[in-house]
């Protein structure tokens, strides 16, 4: 039976041995070679010819967003995992490696009682997506995190019809996962103006994460980005990301509408989720509702765009082409549930086309 090569790049030697020893208890793992930084794992790459590469962000003599640059100049398809610190920098250095060609990431495991937690950590967050960016390795049958029948072209996708009675969108909301950073820093590339509505956004990431890809995505933008606060007003020209490890949803408390964040329990396997934020904009917008579901894996946001859908809204999702896991726009878009499913370069002109007109030229 094949099974996946696992490349191991970390200095340290504790934390070679504990993801080495996890994917080596996994039957349909197996790993090839490990090294202490880039430089050596640049060397052993042809060698041990590996599906898949987990990368330590920060180590010595050649750094993982270094080592990321020179992968993608001769193996541009290569998955490669980050293995990041929940620290600012290591947030930042994640971010930098993610547009630089990285596949994904894992936040490595701190805090934690024990070994033996960290490991049943590290099994949990890392072996599913390796097992995710190399699908096409493992027989069918493998244990593998599902994803929406695969697509040929639209002919295959339903989409839903266009509400009767078009109302403008009142606010948009956004949910993303995998890939979902640099999507999200795609579709904003595209939008050139100050939006006449507010935006809101869940990406599965992690406490220090959202809080650095808010800034990231604020400095190239004529719109405001802010990681989430309890009680912020929610206003026009903004974009609101949910905090890692917190729910986000909103509230109108009389003529104006505000954050309001909780910590009960994950939806989804995930906190945010999409399916709270979503199912709190669906009840204070309803029909005025814009909805875009991009690249991401599981089903998160699916429940939530069935409510959107429910109260009026329309939905948007990101093609399977451009996304790098089509799971979250997949079962969206097999549903029936989407008006349009876009590849990424074209989404940012579909929703400026939706916005009202008057009031997008009032904002330039």
């Amino acid at each position: 039976m094949p099974r996946i090569r696992v490349l191991v790049v970390d200095d340290a030697v504790v934390m070679r041995r504990m993801i080495t020893e996890v994917l080596g208890a996994d039957p349909d793992l197996e790993v090839v070679g490990s090294a202490a930084n880039g430089k050596i794992a640049l060397q052993k790459i042809p060698q041990v010819n590996p599906d898949v590469i987990t990368l330590d962000v920060e180590m010595p003599e050649m750094d993982g967003l270094q080592t990321v640059r020179e992968i993608r100049k001769i193996y541009p398809k290569l998955p490669v995992l980050m293995f990041s610190t929940l620290t600012l920098k290591g947030a930042g250095a994640t971010l930098d490696a993610l547009a630089a060609g990285a596949t994904d990431y894992i936040t490595k495991p701190a805090n934690v009682g024990n070994v033996t937690e960290g490991l049943a950590r590290l099994q949990a967050e890392l072996i599913p997506k390796i097992k995710l960016h190399c699908r096409h390795v493992l027989p069918p049958s493998g244990a593998v995190q599902p994803l929406p029948p695969r697509v040929v072209g639209s002919t295959g996708i339903k989409l839903a019809p266009p509400k009767s009675g078009s109302t403008p969108p009142n606010i948009w909301c956004i949910g993303c996962s995998t890939g979902g950073p640099n999507a999200l820093a795609t579709l904003f590339s595209g939008i050139t103006t100050p939006l006449p509505i507010p935006g809101v956004i869940v990406q599965h990431m992690p406490p220090l994460f959202t809080k650095m890809l808010a800034e990231r995505l604020s400095k190239d933008s004529p719109n405001k980005f802010y990681e989430g606060e309890e009680g912020q007003l929610v206003e026009p020209g903004s974009i609101y990301i949910a905090p890692g490890g917190r729910h986000m949803e909103i509230v109108r408390e009389g003529t104006r509408v505000k954050i309001h964040l909780t910590d009960n329990p994950p939806e989804n396997s995930c906190r945010p989720a999409v399916d709270v934020l979503f199912r709190s904009v669906a009840a204070v917008y309803g029909p005025a509702t814009l909805a875009l579901i991009m690249t991401g894996m599981g089903q998160d946001g699916l429940r939530g765009c069935e409510l959107v859908r429910e109260r009026g809204g329309r939905i948007i999702t990101q093609d399977e082409a451009t996304s790098v896991v089509w799971g979250m726009p997949g079962y969206i878009a097999q549903a029936g549930l989407a008006e349009k499913v876009l590849p990424l370069p074209q989404i940012a002109a579909e929703v400026l086309r939706r916005l009202p007109l008057r009031a997008l030229h009032a904002v330039t």
